[in-house]
């Protein structure tokens, strides 16, 4: 089974930078799609990024291109969130997700079906 743990959040003021990261065990990550979700107070989980197996394929929501990069390392067994130019609205509870290996990097979270405990991160303005 695999084991998703995440780590990095904390407070940050707006403007700031955080790294997430998500530590893969039990299986091999790359045989998995790679996502990360948030979750803020009384709102759904969206998409924020993902990346497809071999790291070739990357995919942002519009709210957060261009602020924050997702990468992986398949020989640590790592994915990672980089969080720069942060924003309060950025504030949530951030998950890591694996969905089945492909090409195409999905946005629709139940194409995930493993999911971390999740890491808080808050940005104050």
């Amino acid at each position: 089974q695999l084991v998703l743990v995440e780590s990095g959040g904390g407070l940050m003021q707006a403007g700031g930078s955080l790294r997430l990261s998500c530590a893969c065990s039990g299986r091999t990550s790359s045989d998995y799609n790679m996502g990360w979700f948030r979750q803020a107070p009384g709102k759904e989980r969206e998409f924020v990024a993902g990346i497809n197996w071999s790291g070739g394929r990357t995919l942002y929501a519009d709210s957060v291109r261009g602020r924050f990069t997702i990468s992986r390392d398949n020989v640590k067994n790592m994915v990672y969130l980089q969080m720069d130019s942060l924003k309060p609205e950025d504030t949530a509870v951030y998950y890591c997700a694996a969905g089945a290996s492909d090409l195409q990097v999905f946005i629709n979270r139940d194409f995930y079906n493993d999911w971390g405990q999740g890491t808080q991160v808050t940005v104050s303005s």
